[in-house]
């Protein structure tokens, strides 16, 4: 199944960071976290991917290249003139970056790829949270409802630390707990073709426009999701996934299965300008 990335907004609320490189390429552990995002879709076998690009979307394209050409060991020979790329394993993804403008909203982003996408179901996240969601039962779950979309539903983290009183003894306190009540978008959502059909031009919002109609019509499920989601909106954010991933047991790549690598042998290549 084809799986669409919204990586092109300007990400204002983590400035810290996005002055410098689009919020899809911050990095937790050492890897920007789109790509923890696709690693999780991956790992259910879901490695198409199309990339909707906007904002410093040539350092995403550049990220991806380098993956591609700079796996395995590199010998660049100056008196000969020559490079040679040894054997390498790399995964077996297909990555479609596009670019969809700089001021392009998301409903507009989704729109531009159109052409792209096969004419079945696809599914669709943002470039900026990260999930233990079991993409199997989403899916499962969209096609079992038949509706046009399905939205998977978490429940926001609390922005605060959290207690427990009894009398004047904190008897539990949870640095990040989850808010009690309401539901909110998480992505995650499956897609018929024919949502196509809600989105009319560049400055279509997905969520203000196509999903409200989508839901007026009574064509959108929510799949409810209570384990981990966490979204990287600002600094404290990031903070936060980093102390999880440093923690050796990142919610979101728990019972991680790794993908199957294929083999690439890089011949030699003259020239190295």
């Amino acid at each position: 199944m084809q799986v669409v990335l919204l990586a092109g907004g300007l990400g204002t609320r983590l400035q810290e960071e996005t002055t410098a490189r689009p919020k899809p390429m911050v990095e937790i552990g050492g890897q920007p976290i789109l790509w923890h995002i696709m690693k999780g879709f991956a790992r259910y076998g879901h490695d198409d991917f199309l990339v909707a690009c906007g904002y410093m979307g040539n350092f995403i394209k550049r990220y991806f290249l380098d993956q591609y050409h700079l796996a395995g060991d590199l010998k660049i020979d100056f008196g000969s003139d020559m490079t040679q790329r040894s054997e390498s394993e790399v995964a077996s993804w297909s990555v479609n970056l596009i670019d969809t403008g700089l001021d392009t909203m998301t409903g507009g982003r989704l729109l531009r790829l159109q052409d792209k996408l096969r004419r079945e179901t696809f599914m669709l996240t943002y470039g900026d949270g990260v999930s233990d969601i079991n993409i199997d039962d989403l899916v499962a779950f969209h096609r079992q409802q038949g509706l046009l979309a399905t939205v998977t539903a978490v429940r926001p983290p609390a922005r605060f630390g959290g207690l427990i009183v009894n009398g004047d003894t904190v008897e539990q306190f949870t640095e990040k707990p989850t808010a009690g009540e309401g539901w909110i978008n998480g992505g995650f959502l499956v897609f018929e073709p024919e949502i196509f059909k809600y989105l009319k031009s560049d400055q279509c919002s997905l969520e203000a426009n196509a999903l409200e109609q989508v839901a007026a019509a009574g064509q959108l499920a929510a799949y409810r999701h209570d384990g981990f989601w966490q979204c990287m909106d600002t600094l404290r954010d990031k903070h936060y996934l980093q102390k999880l991933w440093d923690s050796g047991d990142a919610p979101w790549m728990r019972n991680a299965v790794e993908q199957p690598k294929r083999l690439r042998v890089m011949p030699a290549r003259q020239s190295v300008s």
